[in-house]
């Protein structure tokens, strides 16, 4: 069955996720996750000449830091490294861009991340996205974190390039994710290694995967049935409501940094903390230790913050407001002891 229909059956699961994106079909390559997406597409970014600059904050995910950093050696350009402010605002968040963008005036390429896997800080996006258009430059969005755990459409974002997950928040297996390349900027990045599988006008010669694990990518359609059965901005309301069922108290904790901000238009589900004065991964592993040998709760411990090492906290859509209050309960016997 897998070599004569795979092929067709592929063909179904990008129409799909085309479809739940609210884009083309022709604007979508399946790809075994969105650290190989994003990396096709800033790799094979043709935009940039020696003596450009590119730039990412500190928040960004580390493989996609990796890969703007080879730029360096790829395109001759420079690498402009930044912290997001802490705690994190709207209006700082906005003004740092706003002013690294000013202060670097030939960047003609910014990574920008959707939902940061380090603290949960969503991004005003499309607004970033349209000061970076007005300065010149071009930007690769990671929304690895976002769809699935958002309710959005991909026109909202106001970027051109895109890299997703669907083994996350979508809830495929793992090994499962897309790029998007807006149809008129497919051009602005290269064929995948001078892919000749497909035409150099198909989105598919952009990323070329090898053999991807079918099985996985077939069940594709199922977890977005599902997607839509619960509907994405009933799970946004669910995962926002378990957040700020133990985020909102915890801030009230003597000691405990919450680095998440609770306005709603930046963040949604995840949020991260640490105790004060612990930013070392030693001192958070034993928080994290802590948490889920003592009191059950599974938690992780984040690297790469500028300000130091933090533990993010993750619901999921079947955890109850029982299991907040219980984290809740065991932040304040922590901080006690």
């Amino acid at each position: 069955w897998a070599r004569p229909k795979s092929g067709g059956a592929l063909e179904d699961v990008r129409a799909d996720v085309a479809v739940a994106l609210g884009c083309a079909k022709e604007e979508i390559a399946l790809s075994r996750g969105a650290t190989e997406a994003l990396q096709a597409l800033i790799s094979g970014y043709n935009g940039l000449k020696p003596g450009d600059k590119v730039m990412y904050a500190d928040l960004d995910y580390d493989s996609m830091q990796y890969a703007m950093n080879w730029l360096k050696e790829r395109r001759g350009v420079e690498v402009i490294r930044f912290a997001i402010p802490e705690p994190a605002t709207r209006a700082n968040v906005l003004a740092i861009y706003a002013e690294q963008l000013k202060a670097h005036p030939t960047t003609k390429l910014l990574l920008l991340t959707h939902i940061s896997h380090r603290t949960g800080l969503m991004l005003p996006v499309q607004e970033i996205a349209a000061m970076a258009k007005a300065a010149g430059a071009d930007v690769i969005l990671d929304a690895a974190h976002s769809w699935g755990q958002v309710d959005y459409k991909v026109a909202d974002l106001g970027v051109d390039f895109v890299g997703f997950n669907l083994h996350k928040w979508i809830g495929a297996p793992l090994g499962c994710g897309c790029l998007y390349i807006k149809a008129s900027r497919l051009a602005d990045i290269d064929r995948h290694y001078g892919d000749e599988d497909f035409k150099a006008d198909d989105v598919r010669s952009r990323i070329h995967t090898g053999t991807m694990n079918f099985a996985a990518t077939l069940s594709i359609p199922t977890a977005l049935a599902v997607h839509r059965e619960i509907g994405p901005s009933a799970k946004e309301a669910r995962l926002r409501h378990l957040r700020d069922r133990w985020s909102k108290p915890a801030r009230d904790i003597k000691g405990l940094q919450i680095l998440t901000p609770d306005d709603p238009t930046m963040a949604a589900g995840i949020t991260s903390f640490r105790f004060a004065g612990k930013t070392t991964p030693e001192a958070n592993n034993a928080v994290v230790n802590a948490l889920r040998d003592q009191h059950g709760i599974m938690t992780v411990r984040r690297g790469g913050i500028a300000k130091g090492n933090a533990i993010r906290v993750t619901p999921s859509l079947f955890n109850t407001e029982a299991d907040c209050d219980k984290l809740v309960a065991a932040l304040r016997a922590m901080a006690a002891a």
